[in-house]
């Protein structure tokens, strides 16, 4: 691979950027700055870009704090999508949401080129949980929480996986709820069969990771390897 590929698909940068960054003296190769774009490389080189490292990633994961009014999709022509949100990053991958969150809820989207992964994250049988921060119009009660339990059954006779439902003590019309599953509008639809409406849904977790505080609504950050690690692990079972 040449030199000005690699640094590019490493920091996510077209190929014209790329080589501007080589030619400004701010690559270097096992130590030395290198300004040939066309360097091959026979693989194993240490590269770094502006002293930090420009390692090649087979696959780009991304995690991101999605706001409201955005669509889980890679285009709609009826408004913003998340993928719009990475304002030209990453240009050269296809990067998609591994699974969807309404318009108008909020919290964790993993974006990725995985294909594998994603299929194996939205699989039934891998049981993959999803966490949820949910405001509700009204209390939560205990009807709910051993239905969830038990298994709810939606209006158009749809029997659902069993659930968690866990009131939050400090509010009664807030709670968590961990699916196992992913079925259209389901936790609405569920709170739905008893009489309940959803103000905000905010997903806080896929599987074993969970989404950084620290990122504000539309932004996005790179999975940590240990978070790459729990996913892969997550999606195995």
């Amino acid at each position: 691979m040449r030199l000005d590929k690699a640094v590019s698909a490493a920091l996510g940068l077209t190929r014209k950027q790329g080589r501007a960054l080589i030619a400004a003296g701010r690559v270097t190769v096992d130590g030395a700055v290198c300004r040939r774009a066309d360097l091959p490389l026979a693989g194993g080189e240490k590269l770094l870009a502006d002293g930090k490292p420009a390692v090649y990633e087979e696959y780009v994961y991304l995690m991101m704090n999605k706001p409201a009014g955005v669509l889980s999709a890679t285009e709609d022509g009826r408004g913003p999508t998340v993928t719009d949100l990475l304002g030209g990053a990453w240009p050269r991958r296809a990067l998609f949401p591994a699974g969807r969150l309404d318009k108008d809820s909020t919290g964790f989207v993993l974006l990725t080129d995985d294909g594998p992964l994603a299929h194996a994250l939205l699989a039934p049988r891998r049981h993959v949980a999803k966490t949820y921060e949910v405001t509700l119009d009204a209390p939560v009660t205990e009807e709910m929480v051993r239905g969830f339990a038990a298994g709810v059954r939606l209006a158009d006779g749809t029997l659902l996986k069993p659930a968690r439902l866990l009131p939050d003590a400090a509010d009664p019309c807030r709670c968590t709820v961990v699916l196992t599953q992913g079925v259209y509008h389901q936790i609405k639809r569920m709170f739905g069969v008893y009489g309940a409406g959803v103000n905000a849904l905010h997903r806080t977790a896929i599987g074993g990771v969970r989404l950084d505080e620290a990122l504000a609504p539309g932004e996005f950050r790179p999975l940590t390897p240990e978070e790459k690690r729990a996913l892969g692990a997550g999606a195995a079972h």
